[in-house]
């Protein structure tokens, strides 16, 4: 019999992904969302016909509850977050909100509704910080950074007193920097690999940058969404940091995505101190030795072929915008 699952945050770049993968593995997928009067399905367009969506909140209890009860899921990924660093600084309030008591809302209806199902956390490379050790592992203290780093560690450690106060199958996925042609634009990788594509083909002359010393560790998306389903397919739960091992400076990331098309970075990338964090996370690198060992996850994409797959990607796209308005009246 086919299983379950419920994904919140479906829309976004992981939540598309996953999305996909389990359809492919033959599960019913279920997909939360949030009721907006402007909707935004255009990463699960292409499958929105497979999946079922229920309209369902983090910040209301009530409505979890009935989503966990209409889907009835075998598993649970809380993928749903503010998720991005710099609004957490604006909005940190809202961010806790969502970001650290949604997980505690999740869990609290999951243990009220349907306490054999398994529940996957999205937790953060973000809630390292100022780093304690390099590379980071499962053992690592953490010390975020970040309003959002502070929300994750929160959800990470929630997410752990379920399973071991209620006996819940409860894990979390310390994920490292994953990125994809579907990453939001807001993000350091997208905004690179868009400008570079804007700038070939004439439409801006210069990319405004903040900190291109920051380092990362980061990977390819679909890669990392296998790894959240094959950590709830083991007998026992548990937690697992997930990377490529490897880090990256924003500049190597900016030299990558204007060199494939054949430009010279320097002639536009501008610094701006606007973009600078007010605390800037400095050395990120993951050791996912654990994971491979114990799951024998591999990440399977290379940071080149990442960035170079994401140029390529926003070139064809600002293409078809470009097309689309000289079409209009």
């Amino acid at each position: 019999m086919a299983k379950n699952a419920l994904i919140t945050g479906i829309t976004g770049q992981d939540g598309s992904y996953l999305a996909e993968f389990l359809l492919d593995k033959g599960y019913n997928v279920f997909g939360m969302v949030r009721r907006s009067s402007t909707e935004n399905f255009e990463r699960i367009e292409h499958i929105k016909d497979r999946v079922k969506l229920i309209q369902a909140d983090l910040l209301d209890q009530m409505s979890l509850i009935t989503a966990i009860e209409e889907s009835n899921p075998d598993e649970i990924f809380n993928l749903a977050a503010q998720s991005f660093v710099p609004t957490s600084w604006t909005k940190p309030i809202l961010t806790g909100e969502f970001t650290a008591l949604g997980v505690t809302r999740m869990l609290e209806a999951m243990r009220m509704v349907k306490r054999d199902a398994r529940f996957y956390q999205a937790s953060s490379s973000e809630m390292f910080g100022k780093v304690k050790e390099t590379p980071q592992n499962e053992d690592t203290p953490f010390h975020p950074r970040s309003p959002y780093g502070v929300a994750k560690v929160y959800g990470h450690f929630i997410t752990v007193n379920y399973r071991e106060s209620y006996n819940l199958y409860a894990c979390s996925g310390i994920l490292f920097n994953h990125e994809s042609p579907r990453r939001g634009l807001e993000f350091v990788t997208r905004k690179v690999t868009d400008a570079a594509a804007r700038i070939k083909l004439g439409l801006v002359d210069e990319l405004r940058m903040g900190n291109l010393d920051a380092k990362r560790d980061w990977g390819y998306a679909l890669d990392y969404v296998e790894m959240m389903w094959m950590m709830l397919q083991r007998d026992e739960p548990d937690d697992y940091v997930v990377s490529t091992g490897e880090t990256h400076s924003v500049k190597e990331l900016v030299e990558i995505a204007f060199g494939y098309l054949d430009l010279n970075w320097e002639d536009y990338v501008k610094m701006d101190a606007r973009f600078m964090r007010p605390a800037e996370v400095d050395f990120l690198i993951g050791d996912s030795s654990k994971a491979k060992k114990q799951l024998g996850w591999e990440p399977r994409v290379t940071f080149r072929e990442l960035i170079q797959m994401m140029v390529k990607s926003d070139l064809q796209l600002v293409k078809e915008q470009m097309e689309a308005n000289t079409r209009k009246p």
